[in-house]
């Protein structure tokens, strides 16, 4: 049986982080005394790594040296909301059940991630993922999005090839990731990235996970 490599983003395709991220960097630009970007600017640069996330979100005059300073409030920002009474950072509905279905048909998963080891660790204190990941890829471990690494990482660790392996998110940057690396793209609209962004990099993109799960029921590697 040929093998079928299921490579998933994390952060607004299977949990929806847009609350947490969004106040996380507001607090932080605002707590180094700049003005709050807000969700429209945060929201296309959400996959890459931290350092250029908030370079690019910074005025344009604004010191290189104080670079990781910005990074590192919102490091601490983004703790600090996970404390908050109010925090929530929900699966999106179908996210578990899809990631399930892989499973059951035999399917190896991958995580390509911005996230740090440590966001991950914090995503899977809040709900039981872990399990389901053969391999996880992320922003500490080398070239972050749209760089091809760690798809390339993924389908080495596994045993992949690029016939076999799809790459799923919801970013400009996961589908220029997977293009880079030569594999499939699928795109997801009920994240950060909108669909006309999209679909200029993905090979489809998908507004429910019930036409998600169909391609990938469908997928027969080359």
């Amino acid at each position: 049986m040929s093998l079928k490599l299921a490579i998933w983003d994390m952060d607004g395709t299977i949990v929806d982080s847009r609350e947490v991220i969004t106040t996380a960097m507001d607090r932080a630009f605002v707590n180094m005394g700049l003005e709050a970007p807000g969700y429209e600017r945060t929201r296309t640069i959400v996959g890459l790594g931290l350092h250029e996330c908030v370079r690019i979100l910074a005025p344009e005059d604004y010191p290189e040296a104080r670079i990781p300073a910005l990074a590192e409030a919102y490091k601490e920002a983004f703790v600090l909301r996970r404390t908050d009474p109010d925090f929530k950072e929900p699966l999106y509905a179908g996210a578990m059940e899809a990631l399930e279905r892989l499973r059951d048909d035999g399917w190896l998963i991958a995580m390509a991630t911005g996230k740090s080891h440590r966001g991950i660790r914090a995503v899977f204190s809040h709900h039981p993922l872990e399990p389901f990941f053969d391999t996880i890829w992320c922003a500490d471990d080398g070239p972050g999005k749209p760089n091809p690494f760690m798809v390339e990482q993924a389908m080495g660790a596994l045993g992949a090839d690029v016939s076999q392996s799809i790459m799923i998110g919801d970013a400009i940057y996961d589908m220029q990731m997977g293009r880079a690396a030569g594999v499939r793209t699928l795109g997801v609209s009920w994240g950060f990235g909108e669909t006309h962004e999209l679909e200029p990099h993905a090979d489809e993109v998908h507004h429910s996970f019930e036409t998600l799960n169909a391609t990938l029921k469908d997928f027969v590697p080359a």
